[in-house]
């Protein structure tokens, strides 16, 4: 099984979201970044040494190697990576970083306005994101975005 299924799975089995994971170039430190739909206050520590004490379990059964793992909160400036992160966070403001430059422009910053699903029936072959930057919408393919991130408001 792939780590990132493996890790995946687990972490929603628990009733968490696995909203990110990084590997170091070797393998050796496991970063996993959680969160919970319902949740008020956000992830606590507690929430935290639950998932790493079974993902601790667990790969050692399933012969993950690894040194160091950290399970953490995704913190304020969450990433947003699937179609349904774009979805849940709807109307909060976003930075985007797009892996292909329109007009002259990669970074924007801007509200997420909705999401268009993939063949919708709009002639979406892939699934998109509507984010309104100043007084103009853009659509930007999920697969043509590199990164974005939530923008703290404090």
């Amino acid at each position: 099984m792939q780590l990132d299924h493996l890790i995946e799975t687990a972490v929603s089995g628990l009733g968490y979201e696995c909203v990110d994971f990084e590997t170091s170039p070797r393998g050796r430190l496991l970063r996993i970044f959680i969160d919970k739909q319902d949740a008020e206050n956000g992830v606590t520590i507690d929430d935290c040494v639950v998932v790493s004490n079974h993902l601790t379990r667990l790969f050692a059964v399933e012969n993950v190697d690894f040194d160091r793992l950290e399970v953490s909160s995704p913190g304020m400036d969450r990433p947003l990576k699937k179609i349904a992160d774009f979805a849940r966070f709807s109307g909060h403001e976003v930075q985007l970083k797009s892996r292909v430059p329109l007009g002259n422009q990669r970074n924007f910053t801007g509200v997420i306005v909705g999401v268009r699903e993939a063949g919708d029936g709009e002639g979406a072959d892939t699934a998109g994101v509507i984010v309104q930057v100043g007084d103009v919408q853009h659509v930007f393919a999920l697969d043509a975005i590199e990164k974005a991130r939530l923008v703290p408001k404090f």
